[in-house]
């Protein structure tokens, strides 16, 4: 069965030729062109990843994207026009998964599409690992402490998939970009920074103090427990 894509974009120029070029990569898309709508598409769809424009009229992006994340842990790609740091730091903060910098080649987006989507199937063998207090179910996807669930994006699951998998060992960011997003990044280690900032604020008991997940300097991160 094909993925269900929920595109919200307000230019109907690119969202038109957006829904055309994802569907001719085989996905099903809905779309909306405004923040409102595209929360309420969401909720009436439940599509298996979500797009977002940053600039949208009602509600931005940002919004848009924690309003979502915090009832669903479905991938989000942020379309961003902004080439400010801060900006991609902010979008990764809310929740999204991954960002493409607008405008656009299609072939990178239904790439970077793919790579997201990939992380949401892997790591389904029937086992499970542990760091810590944390239990991590391989098949089911799901994190617990002790009795408690914890929920996780599915890139977030993935990156502590790769560090609960080798504990000891030091990931370098570039390691990581290659292991958890499954592509050519050009070393944008942000992307990895962000991600284990929120992690760590899910299983860390002191986000401050980070046991679990431990800072190497001038190397990367490795598991601790």
């Amino acid at each position: 069965m094909n993925e269900l894509i929920l595109l919200v974009e307000d230019d109907p120029s690119v969202r038109d030729t957006t829904v055309i070029g994802l569907e001719g990569a085989g996905f099903k898309v809905v779309s909306a062109e405004d923040g409102p709508g595209g929360i309420e598409r969401f909720d009436r769809v439940r599509p298996d990843l979500v797009i977002l424009d940053v600039m949208l009229p009602g509600m931005d992006g940002l919004e848009a994207c924690r309003r979502i994340r915090s009832r669903s842990s479905v991938p989000i790609l942020l379309l961003t026009a902004r080439g400010d740091p801060v900006d991609v730091v902010l979008g990764l903060e809310a929740g999204a998964d991954d960002y493409v910098t607008k405008p656009f080649d299609l072939p990178v987006l239904v790439a970077r599409i793919r790579a997201v989507m990939r992380r949401v199937k892997q790591g389904r063998e029937p086992r499970t690992l542990r760091l810590g207090p944390l239990t991590v179910d391989l098949e089911g996807c799901r994190v617990w402490r002790d009795e408690e669930e914890i929920h996780l994006t599915p890139t977030e699951f993935k990156l502590l998939v790769e560090l609960a998998g080798r504990p000891q060992q030091v990931f370098t960011r570039e390691m990581l970009l290659e292991r958890v997003w499954g592509y050519d990044y050009l070393g944008d280690s942000r992307l990895v920074d962000v991600t284990v900032q929120r992690l760590r604020s899910k299983i860390e008991e002191d986000p401050a103090n980070p046991r679990l997940i431990r800072t190497v300097r001038g190397f990367g991160y490795r598991a601790g427990g």
